[in-house]
């Protein structure tokens, strides 16, 4: 059978295909910018008939229909590996819920889960000449899903980028269904306005502190896109790319001809990443290019594979972080924001790499709702908090008044360390502190 008539034959409408959906069944709804969009309009018609839908996303950029519902606990719950804005505002009308992950450990999750999904539908590139369909940017752990669904169903937008990589696209003879969707445009994360005085007093540090030739990993926010920015500003070079998220940054690293990968024994020349987030102009990047590699979680995010490259320096983000050294980086208090990722599996790796270095950065404060200013820097993280990465893991700390590095430091000098990274205005209330803790030595410096 040719692939065209193996297409046609399995083409189908959004309405007839998600009538394979019954209650109780668990269904996979896509990943970030693959989420179903023509799939999710026939499924929210028809919801007033289901009941106990469990279904799993992650990293929405965009509203789904099916969250509009008014009833919407009444017939399913969202099941997020990682909350964006989207998702936070599900949290409290009761029927969005994170599932904590080790972000590099969720493939296997899916082979192992005892629940693994009735249906997975998803949006695709067009088929190919040779009948495969692209995941887009999107290669992380969606063969596992693949691999265990009952029942297959591909969404294919001519707006989807075919990338190029390793388990980065599903063929023909592994679908059930095809529905084509209306084409609209790639969901978009913006890259965020211009960097404040505090990004770039953060990102300064640590761009002093990395050598030519390094592999960077940067995370999402303000301060990372910072980093990169000023790394198109400055004089290094032969850098190399081995990050979780591919973000706008690295298309302007890349015109700017600092990104050569010529120091990466693995995967050498090329920039690997698990999934790709951003504005059109990243979409455009990352369309057929062979210097781009999109490849599963649990290699990209393995902490042998990251240690195996010289020079790895990680770049994440925090909510908090305590005199003990841990980092909050998903939640305020109870209320849960994002997810664990692929941060602890960086710091971990860029730890174990030769000449590597992670780096946790944050302003020193915050101002909530009220105008009232709060330290990041904490005597311990509030009753919820989660702790991302745990003390012993934490290696750089950075904030606009410095930069301490924690690895192998005592407790007490972790509080002088730290409390030299907070706000003046807050360093002898975090004294008093670290001295009720007992981890505060009289010749410590105030």
């Amino acid at each position: 059978m040719s692939f065209i008539k193996e297409y046609a034959d399995k083409l189908t409408t959004a309405e007839e295909a998600v009538k394979v959906i019954k209650s109780g069944d668990w269904v996979d709804y896509g990943w970030t910018c693959a989420t179903v969009d023509k799939l999710d309009e026939a499924l929210c018609a028809r919801m007033s008939e289901l009941s106990d839908l469990k279904i799993r996303g992650g990293i929405l950029m965009k509203m789904p229909k099916i969250f509009e519902l008014e009833d919407a606990a009444e017939h399913f719950t969202w099941n997020s590996w990682h909350l964006s804005g989207f998702e936070r505002k599900g949290v409290a009308k009761g029927f969005v819920y994170h599932a904590p992950v080790r972000y590099s450990e969720l493939p296997r999750y899916y082979r192992d889960t005892p629940n693994p999904p009735d249906v997975a539908m998803f949006q695709v590139s067009p088929m190919d000449k040779h009948g495969f369909f692209s995941f887009g940017p999107n290669a992380s752990h969606m063969m596992e899903v693949v691999n265990r669904a009952r029942v297959v169903i591909v969404e294919v937008n001519e707006s989807m980028p075919r990338v190029l990589g390793v388990e980065e696209a599903i063929h023909i003879s592994q679908v059930d269904m095809i529905v084509e969707g209306d084409n609209p445009a790639i969901a978009e994360l913006p890259a965020g306005g211009a960097p404040t005085d505090v990004d770039i007093a953060v990102a300064k540090q640590i761009v002093e502190q990395i050598p030519n030739g390094a592999c960077l990993q940067l995370g999402i926010g303000g301060m990372p896109n910072t980093v990169g920015q000023m790394i198109v500003q400055s004089d290094l070079k032969e850098l190399s790319v081995h990050t979780e998220m591919y973000v706008d940054a690295f298309v302007d690293l890349s015109r700017a001809g600092k990104i050569t990968g010529e120091h990466k024994r693995s995967q050498r020349y090329k920039q690997v990443y698990a999934f790709g987030a951003g504005t059109k102009k990243l979409y455009d990047f990352l369309d057929n290019n062979p210097e781009c590699m999109n490849m599963p979680v649990n290699y990209v995010n393995d902490v042998d594979t990251i240690g195996d490259i010289d020079n790895f320096i990680s770049i994440n983000n925090t909510v908090d972080i305590d005199l003990y050294g841990q980092v909050n980086a998903e939640s305020a208090g109870f209320k849960q924001i994002s997810g664990s990722g692929g941060q602890l599996d960086f710091v971990l790796g860029a730890y174990k790499s030769n000449g590597g270095k992670s780096f946790i950065c944050c302003s020193s404060t915050f101002k909530d709702k009220k105008g009232e200013l709060h330290s990041r820097i904490r005597p311990t993280l509030a009753p919820g908090s989660i702790v991302t990465d745990a003390r012993a893991n934490v290696m750089y700390v950075v904030t606009e008044y410095g930069m301490f590095n924690c690895k192998g430091m005592s407790t007490w000098e972790r509080a002088e360390g730290l409390i030299g990274l907070a706000h003046p205005d807050f360093r002898d209330e975090l004294i008093a502190e670290a001295e009720k803790m007992n981890i505060w030595r009289r010749s410590n410096k105030r």
